[in-house]
């Protein structure tokens, strides 16, 4: 059994939002996405793919499509295929997210 404790993969980047694989397969990947204040993901999208991200840690801002939001630990968006989606760390605190997109993209 493959198994994985997310804290082994929290890791930061002073340079750019890192991101950390736990689990990555010809299907999906599963990331940790760990973001600095004032770090990004810029607004981007997969044609073919879905990409969720989980807010494991701290409160980020989304836009996924036309629509932006806050979101806070626990909770959860979906950035259908083909929506330009992407994220950034407005706060102070750091952000850690747990992404997974299938199918993998090419």
């Amino acid at each position: 059994m493959e198994s994985r404790r997310l804290a082994d993969f929290i890791s930061f980047s002073d340079e750019k939002m890192k991101k950390n694989p736990l689990f990555d397969s010809p299907n999906l990947f599963y990331d940790a996405y760990c973001l600095l204040p004032g770090q990004s993901q810029k607004v981007h999208s997969h044609e073919g793919s879905d990409k969720v991200y989980f807010v494991v840690r701290g409160a980020g801002r989304f836009t996924v499509g036309e629509e932006e939001a806050n979101l806070t630990e626990g909770n959860a968006v979906i950035a259908r295929a083909g929506e330009p989606h992407g994220v950034r760390n407005d706060s102070g605190d750091e952000l850690v997210l747990l992404v997974t997109m299938a199918p993998r993209p090419s």
